[in-house]
């Protein structure tokens, strides 16, 4: 391993690539490898990019991504596709995406499989953001499938999100319903050269009027097309405009303290749980109980007690202290 950490903080794309693969395929170095690149971690700015199949995602990503390189910043891209039924990989796979990037050394694109999850993020996403941060990428580009309740989460991950809507999907209305207006800081209305595209423009801006935290931070509503190549820069300004105000405001440090609070909380829940099924999975007490339960002679709420004492037994003598 220690191999693939040196080829890892040499830059090596190659050594990426594997690093990633361990941590999304869970494979018992996963926790060291982290362990071991945290401290280099909180450096990179991530950008959140959502909103309806079809939204044209990829091709805006693809040309804010020529557009930050022309800074000379390396950027990382976590494409989130749907996952083949069959191989548990994802459909659209990284060689058809972007392929204007193919041969930049300064961007690196991951797709990435949901694997049964319903949202649009998946499990190991932030710990695939944590290894492309360490990697010393200066962008984390998230583009995530579809909309929907579940792809909300995408706010406790990225620091902007953009929330890309089309003219004649009534995506307006949808973006209301879904919630997904709560998460947008900038709303890319794409295909802007279709007819519409000013009615949906009209349509956002008047329900962010009835916003009432508008007076904090008014995402602003950027009309780009890729077909022709418009209202790139102008978006890629309105990200750096959120970006200076959550630096002026004090926003995002409180912000990633928090992220960083929640994650090592999610991590004590999943260890926890690891715990606890390993009991279940053994002959013992724990087994019974559950056998109880499904034969009615103890109520679910009873038994979660008991079988959290039992496991806490189990583990007492193992704990270590906190330093």
């Amino acid at each position: 391993m220690e191999d693939l950490l040196n080829r890892f903080r040499a830059g090596e794309h190659r050594a990426l690539a594997r690093v990633i693969s361990i941590v999304e395929n869970e494979m018992p170095q996963k926790d060291e490898l982290i362990k071991q690149i945290y401290q280099q971690t909180g450096r990179s700015y991530i950008l959140g990019v959502t909103g309806s199949p079809g939204a044209g995602k990829s091709s805006l990503v693809d040309l804010l991504v020529k557009e930050i390189r022309k800074r000379n910043e390396n950027v990382g891209i976590i494409a989130v596709d749907p996952t083949s039924p069959f191989t548990g990989g994802a459909i659209l796979g990284d060689r058809i995406r972007m392929n204007a990037h193919a041969l930049d050394e300064g961007v690196f694109i991951r797709s990435m499989g949901t694997r049964g999850s319903l949202g649009g993020v998946t499990k190991t996403t932030k710990e695939i953001v944590k290894v492309m941060d360490a990697f010393g990428m200066d962008w984390i580009i998230i583009e995530t499938v579809g909309v929907g309740q579940a792809e909300l989460d995408i706010m406790y991950i990225a620091d902007t999100t953009i929330v890309v809507l089309t003219p004649g999907a009534g995506d307006s209305i949808q973006t209301m319903k879904a919630g997904i207006m709560e998460i947008a800081d900038v709303f890319a209305v794409n295909k802007c050269d279709m007819p519409g595209a000013d009615r949906v423009v009209a349509e956002v801006d008047m329900m962010l009027d009835f916003r009432d935290d508008h007076v904090k931070w008014r995402p602003p509503v950027v009309q780009t097309s890729t077909m022709n190549i418009v209202g790139i820069t102008e978006l890629l300004s309105a990200i750096e405009r959120h970006r200076g105000y959550l630096l002026d405001k004090g926003i995002f440090d409180v912000r990633r303290n928090e992220r960083a609070k929640n994650e090592t909380l999610d991590i004590v829940s999943q260890q926890w749980e690891r715990l606890v099924r390993k009991q279940v999975n053994q002959p013992g007490q724990v087994k019974r109980l559950l056998e109880k339960v499904a034969a009615r002679e103890v109520d679910p709420y009873t038994a979660s007690v008991q079988i959290l004492d039992l496991v806490m037994q189990q583990v007492v003598g193992q704990a270590t202290p906190a330093r």
